[in-house]
């Protein structure tokens, strides 16, 4: 029978070592094409209420490896801010949603129907840490962090699995969530400093992540020193244009990393295609993280280089890896939320559209 996955399930049921493990499986399994999974769907629509706009983000996607296909289908409502830079739920801290449905591949069946508030931040964070074991020098010890936000704290927990972070820079425009974050990483085993100001993150950073939802540059290229790996996870798409970091950025990477070429596309994020377009990188040079984990594409080796790691989307299959994994330990341990099956198994249109005889 399908059953219930709440958050608490998932943060008790998925550490950030298997959820990095999942990402590992679920990327190489797309560049082997054993995964599916086309560009996420966002629209956004007027309401009653003038000060308020809906908006869907919806994901589909399989992997193969886990026998588990999933959608995800995204449901919330967002405001004009103050700060036209930067984005804003309606409500912060109300129910979110969103629902993730796992599907098994074998038989079709519905498995589970989960929150996502959980599993969105960490399946974000492992990927990035994913394309950091793949690509960030092996003895990287000082993470620079802009953003203090959901995204941000498992980016942060993730990066440092990977590689043997000893200091965290972090800065955000708000002091004060400066030293809540610091406070919240009180009990890690790294140093965390808040700065004071963003050029602070770079200096004598290994790694530089942008976990923020800023629509404009936080990070400018002229900052970065050599052999530093950038990550960024704020991307354009049809209903917003989005630059977490500048043009110089992608003209100093020696190297880009992206997630999805197809999400480049169709999703409009013009903060790629147009360095390309104007010259300033070239295409050869951006490779995929599925073609890295798989051995089909090798970055090449140079201390000096900057890489640049675009997290450009998310994917229907990350929910579906860390999901299936997250779905076998809580039916193995037992569960009471149960959803009757026969609830789901609906007559084919044939016998139900079927005219009666006389």
């Amino acid at each position: 029978m399908p059953i219930v996955i709440t958050d608490a399930d998932a943060a008790r049921l998925l550490s950030i070592a298997e959820a990095i493990e999942a990402m590992r499986v679920a990327f190489r399994d797309l560049a082997e094409g054993r995964a599916v999974n086309p560009p996420r769907l966002r629209y956004g629509i007027e309401t009653p209420d003038p000060g308020r706009r809906y908006t869907a983000n919806i994901h589909a996607g399989a992997v193969q490896s886990y026998s588990v296909a999933c959608v995800r289908a995204g449901s919330n409502f967002t405001v004009a801010t103050n700060d036209p830079q930067r984005k804003a739920l309606a409500d912060p801290d109300a129910p979110n949603w969103t629902i993730i449905v796992l599907y098994d591949l074998n038989t079709g069946e519905p498995l589970a129907f989960m929150h996502e508030s959980y599993l969105s931040g960490l399946r974000v964070g492992a990927t990035s840490a994913l394309a950091v074991a793949e690509a960030a020098r092996p003895d990287a010890s000082v993470l620079g962090l802009f953003g203090t936000g959901q995204q941000a704290l498992p980016g942060c927990r993730a990066i440092c699995t990977v590689r043997p972070i000893k200091r965290v820079q972090v800065f955000s425009p708000n002091p004060a969530h400066r030293q809540a974050f610091v406070k919240r990483m009180a009990w890690e085993n790294v140093e965390v400093v808040a700065v004071n100001d963003p050029r602070e993150v770079v200096r004598g950073a290994h790694v530089v992540c942008c976990a923020t939802n800023s629509k404009t540059p936080v990070l400018q290229g002229d900052w970065l020193e050599p052999g530093q790996m950038v990550i960024t996870i704020a991307n354009s798409d049809v209903l917003n244009t989005r630059r977490e970091v500048d043009e110089t950025t992608f003209a100093r990477a020696g190297a880009i990393i992206i997630n999805d070429w197809e999400s480049v596309t169709a999703n409009r994020q013009v903060e790629l295609l147009e360095p390309i377009e104007k010259g300033l990188l070239r295409r050869e040079n951006v490779h995929t993280l599925g073609d890295l984990v798989a051995g089909k594409a090798k970055l090449r080796p140079d201390p000096g280089a900057i890489v640049y790691y675009k997290n450009n989307t998310g994917l229907a299959m990350q929910f579906a890896a860390c999901g299936a994994i997250i779905h076998r330990k809580l039916v193995a341990e037992g569960t009471e939320r149960t959803i009757p099956r026969d609830w789901f198994a609906s007559e084919r249109s044939s016998s139900i559209n079927k005219v009666p005889s006389g």
